[in-house]
C-alpha cells in the first residue's frame, strides 16, 4: 500500500495543548457509562492508538493499570505529555510507541481486562488483520471496546478519495478544505447553535472535524460485518450504537467468551 497518511499526532497535540480538566471528567463518565462500570480497581486496561491520550487518563482515574500505545510518534508524545500532566511517574501507567499491525509487537503485549481502540482500526491500512490481532489481545471473559467508520456505499468511497487527496501535499489539501468548507462550517454552526461545540467525550469538535476531513487510510464497515467477524473470533455482543445510514462511527461493546463456555 501506498504511503499516504494523515498527521492525526499533529492534530492532537493542538488538542492536548488546551484541554481541560472538564473534559477530562466527561471522557471518564463517558468511559464509566460505555463499560457500565464504577470503578476499573484492579483492571488491566490496553489503549490501542491512545491517539492524544485521553482515554488513558479517564482509564487510571477509574483505577486501572494501563498500557498505552499508537503508532504514530507524536501520539506517543501527546500520550506521555498527558500521562506527566495527570500522573507524573505514576508505575502502573506505560505509553510506549507500537502498531497492532506489528505480530512481534502484539505478541509481547500479553492479555487485558479491557481493550479499547477507538476510531483508530479502520486507519491501520489493514482492518482485517488488526481485527484479528486486536482479538487476541482480550483475555477470556474480558470487554473490548471498538468503534468503526459506518459503511455508506457510494458515499463512503466518495470520502475515501478525498481524504487521500488531502494528504498529496500543501496545493490539494487547501482545495479540499475549501471545497469541503461548507459541510464543515455547517457541521460547527450546528453544534455551536445547540450549545455542543464540546463533543460528549470530552473531544474537540474542531480537531475531530480536520480528522474527519484528512484522516487517511480509511475503511468503513457495515454493523452486521463487524459483528459476524468477532462472533467468529470468540466474542459475544454486549453493547451496540448503531448510526443508521448517516456517517459517522458505529459502536461495539464486545465481551470475550471463555473457551470453556465456547465448548
Amino acid at each position: 500500500m501506498e504511503d499516504v497518511r494523515f498527521a492525526f499526532g499533529s492534530n492532537w497535540k493542538d488538542f492536548v495543548s488546551l484541554l481541560t480538566p472538564a473534559q477530562v471528567d466527561l471522557a471518564t463518565q463517558s468511559l464509566r457509562d460505555l463499560l457500565a462500570v464504577e470503578t476499573l480497581q484492579g483492571k488491566r486496561f490496553l489503549d490501542v492508538g491512545s491517539g492524544s491520550g485521553l482515554f488513558s487518563v479517564a482509564a487510571r482515574r477509574l483505577g486501572a493499570a494501563v498500557r498505552s500505545f499508537d503508532f504514530d510518534q507524536d501520539s506517543v508524545h501527546c500520550t506521555q505529555h498527558l500521562r506527566h500532566r495527570f500522573d507524573a511517574d505514576d508505575p502502573a501507567w506505560q505509553v510506549e510507541q507500537g502498531s497492532i499491525l506489528d505480530e512481534t509487537y502484539v505478541a509481547s503485549l500479553g492479555t487485558f481486562d479491557v481493550v479499547y481502540s477507538w476510531g483508530v482500526l479502520h486507519h491501520t491500512g489493514n482492518m482485517a488483520a488488526a481485527f484479528e490481532a486486536i482479538a487476541g489481545l482480550v483475555a477470556p471473559g474480558g470487554t473490548l471496546c471498538i468503534s468503526i467508520y459506518n459503511d455508506q456505499g457510494m458515499l463512503s468511497r466518495y470520502w475515501h478519495g478525498v481524504k487521500r487527496l488531502y494528504n498529496r501535499g500543501p496545493a490539494l489539501r487547501w482545495v479540499i478544505t475549501i471545497a469541503h468548507s461548507p459541510i464543515v462550517a455547517a457541521r460547527f454552526l450546528a453544534r455551536l447553535a445547540t450549545g455542543r461545540r464540546q463533543l460528549e467525550r470530552g473531544m474537540s469538535l474542531w480537531i475531530d472535524l480536520k480528522d474527519w476531513l484528512g484522516g487517511y487510510p480509511f475503511e468503513v464497515a457495515a454493523p452486521a460485518g463487524v459483528i459476524s467477524t468477532f462472533e467468529r473470533l470468540g466474542f459475544r455482543l454486549v453493547k451496540l450504537r448503531d448510526v443508521g445510514a448517516r456517517s459517522g462511527c458505529n459502536e461495539f461493546v464486545f465481551r470475550r467468551v471463555p473457551e470453556a463456555s465456547r465448548r
